[in-house]
């Protein structure tokens, strides 16, 4: 059985972060394990209250299944400090973890930033995750605003997500994609830039509010498919294929905010020999 290893955040809602990564590994047929970085205190309504773990205790946690469940691929999530963005990238260039895809994760959903003390999502923080992660990354997942903090550059249309990816590839990337649910219209548009080529996935807009973890599930599908051999493109291809499924069969709890969304959907088919 393959494995795959998410360094993110926990979610006591259970909707993001290390609770969605690991409902994914599970749905995908990968052994999930995990290092928390920071622990929430947040439902459907937003983030109340969180607290990183300290760097030695993350170090630790990292050792720990490095040396024992070394993983097939990695994804992280939320790390909350730049000490902690250290901690996670000298893990994975020491370990040399593979498939590695960075979500850099600055807010949640529900606009709460998720980076701590004087630094802010905007300075930084966002700055290091450019230096120190996006050269190890063999993917990485940004959304619009998180796009245009490590490009420094303005991302509005299908086009500037496309010189988004690029510019993000020049960094050291091996492949971006930029994420476009937050751009106006009836359809999402998510443009994969990868070996010098620019694919745009299009699908309908849900009209819905259950999009907490959109952006945790759909790294922890990548991630996944990764751990499973499959080529970058069609891990890219199955794990939104998976979220815009999970979205639509979101159960709808919660009391008004963003619901989580439904990972009992089934994963794409393993096509002979998946992983094994």
């Amino acid at each position: 059985m393959r494995v795959a290893l998410t360094i993110a955040g926990s979610d006591s809602g259970g909707g993001a972060g290390i609770q969605a990564d690991l409902k994914t590994f599970h749905q995908f047929g990968v052994f999930g394990t995990s290092v928390i970085t920071a622990v929430t205190a947040q439902n459907t309504a937003g983030v109340h209250a969180w607290q990183a773990l300290t760097p030695t205790l993350v170090a630790q946690e990292l050792d720990a299944l490095a040396t024992d469940l070394p993983p097939d691929a990695v994804k992280s999530g939320m790390l909350g400090s730049g000490e902690l963005v250290e901690v996670a990238a000298a893990a994975i260039a020491r370990y040399r973890f593979p498939n590695y895809v960075l979500d850099p994760v600055m807010v949640a959903t529900s606009g709460d930033a998720l980076f701590d003390g004087a630094v802010g999502a905007q300075h930084a923080v966002p700055l290091l995750i450019g230096r120190r992660l996006v050269p190890l990354a063999a993917l990485v997942t940004p959304n619009l605003d998180e796009a245009r903090i490590l490009v420094q550059d303005d991302v509005r249309t299908p086009d500037d997500m496309e010189r988004a990816g690029r510019a993000l590839v020049r960094m050291g990337a091996r492949a971006a994609l930029v994420k476009g649910g937050h751009l106006p219209g009836d359809e999402v548009v998510d443009v994969l830039v990868a070996d010098g080529r620019v694919r745009r996935f299009a699908r309908p807009r849900l009209d819905t509010t259950s999009t907490h973890g959109t952006g945790c599930t759909l790294s922890a599908g990548v991630a996944a498919g990764l751990a499973l051999g499959r080529p970058l493109e069609q891990a890219v291809a199955d794990a939104l294929d998976f979220v815009h499924r999970a979205i639509a069969a979101a159960p709808g709890l919660g009391r008004g905010g963003h619901g989580p969304l439904n990972h009992f959907v089934p994963a794409p088919p393993r096509p002979p020999n998946d992983g094994l």
